[in-house]
């Protein structure tokens, strides 16, 4: 009787398969490309940057990088993996082609950039419009959350320098679209920013708003529909001003600093005034109350602004802060939305947490580190890594349901973008056949037909 040694079977391993493709669930994201227009509208934006007999256009150059990026590549070099498969990506520059577009559009600067943040605020509203009931404006209300990113520079690299955690390297400033507890996020704007950019900047904060605004959809561009959350390093009197400025309207959830003089207001709240705190499921929070603050505090500040505090025990462990009292953590915020409780608008802000989620994506899309050396360079590369955060948004909210519309993107390319297929050729058709025993080529097939029934684009 023979035994078999180790765990896992022995395989013999030949390179001689000519039909077989790699990465072949990648061509959801293809897919999604197409039926978006996003190719036809970045084409159309780069066309300047085409030179005379160019045998690749700039535009499905940058989509190749940001394809290779969603798929997990973290500099220019990944987009190699595309070049070898032209079956599913077609033609791909090489290197040295891709690198000279991206020199090119550093030195345009701004012109550059903005070509780039037109085609995809012109992509965003198609999709938004072909997503129906899944779009994040569907509740009358598109959420944008702010919050800085530290990206470490292992090497030296221009604007890099000392940040406040001690670390050496960038803060940007991001922007993302909110979709909902039934959906991830999507980038609106990414400022890039030498590492010791202070946290609580009021001018990038509004250069970073109004880059993210410009991404939205015309209606929501100004008016109470559309609500700007930040944390304590958007509680600025500028950045709050410039938000409830007459002719802009918008709404607004920004975290405040317990400063002394709240922290003595808090003090003096009597105990009828404080009230329980609420989870997403309407429960009560335990152990967590929540009470709006008045008087004095607010002068100075914008007409219509509320200032709401949450008291709460901390977590076993947790250190307490001098703002704290009575042995509870002390945190504040200003809204100026009117006629709800408190309690529903300090869960509103609490929601704030999902952009850590989104920045976790980034970071794995892209964003672990700037691989170029000038900030020029970098700040078109924040553009390639928006664009492929785009897509890893767009093609879940158009063509997956349930759970797997919050995946990931580690979990979308480990379960769908991996999968293996098979090349077929009949007659003039080429035919993509994926392994029938992947636990997820379900998934794959029923999104590509959904993406199917979705009109062409113009």
């Amino acid at each position: 009787m023979k035994h078999s040694i180790g765990s896992y079977p022995r395989v013999r391993v030949r390179d001689d398969g000519r039909q077989a493709v790699s990465q072949a669930g990648s061509v959801l994201l293809v897919e999604t490309v197409r039926k978006t227009g996003l190719d036809q509208a970045v084409s159309a934006a780069l066309a300047p940057w085409r030179k005379p007999r160019a045998v690749h256009d700039p535009g499905k150059v940058l989509l190749d990088v940001a394809l290779a990026v969603a798929l997990g590549g973290d500099c220019l070099a990944d987009v190699a993996m595309l070049r070898a498969e032209p079956a599913v990506f077609g033609p791909v520059a090489s290197d040295p082609t891709v690198s000279r577009l991206i020199d090119a559009l550093a030195a345009s600067g701004e012109k550059a950039l903005q070509a780039i943040r037109s085609a995809r605020s012109e992509v965003r509203d198609r999709v938004w419009s072909l997503a129906g009931e899944n779009a994040p404006d569907t509740g009358g209300q598109v959420v944008v959350d702010l919050d800085g990113v530290l990206v470490i520079a292992h090497s030296d690299k221009e604007d890099a320098a000392a940040t406040w955690k001690k670390t050496y390297g960038h803060h940007p400033l991001t922007a993302f679209v909110d979709h909902g507890p039934g959906g991830t996020g999507e980038p609106a704007a990414a400022l890039l920013r030498p590492g010791d950019a202070g946290s609580n900047t009021a001018a990038d904060h509004i250069t970073t708003a109004q880059l993210a605004l410009a991404q939205l959809p015309k209606r929501y561009r100004r008016g109470r529909q559309t609500l700007i959350r930040t944390d304590s390093a958007g509680g600025t009197h500028d950045f709050v001003s410039w938000l409830a400025r007459r002719g802009r309207w918008l709404s607004y959830s920004v975290g405040m600093t317990v400063t002394e003089a709240i922290h003595e207001h808090v003090l003096k709240v009597p105990a009828s005034a404080w009230t329980a705190a609420v989870e997403t499921n309407g429960e009560v929070r335990d152990g967590a109350w929540v009470a709006e603050l008045t008087g004095k505090l607010l002068d100075g500040w914008p007409k219509g602004m509320r200032l709401i505090v949450r008291k709460e025990r901390p977590h076993p462990g947790a250190q307490l802060r001098i703002t704290d009292a009575d042995g509870m953590r002390i945190t504040c915020f200003a809204t100026n939305t009117a006629g709800r409780p408190i309690a529903e608008l300090e869960l509103r802000h609490r929601l704030r947490a999902r952009a850590e989620d989104r920045i976790r994506a980034a970071r794995a899309t892209g964003l672990r580190n700037l691989p170029l050396h000038t900030t020029a360079q970098n700040r078109v590369w924040l553009e390639i890594v928006q664009i492929a955060l785009d897509l890893l948004a767009w093609m879940p909210m158009l063509a997956l349901t349930g759970t797997a519309r919050l995946w990931e993107p580690r979990r979308l390319r480990l379960r769908l973008f991996t999968a293996a297929g098979q090349l077929v050729t009949t007659g003039r058709r080429r035919i993509l056949r994926l392994a029938r025993h992947w636990p997820w080529t379900g998934h794959i097939t029923a999104a590509l037909d959904r993406l199917a029934l979705l009109p062409n684009p113009g």
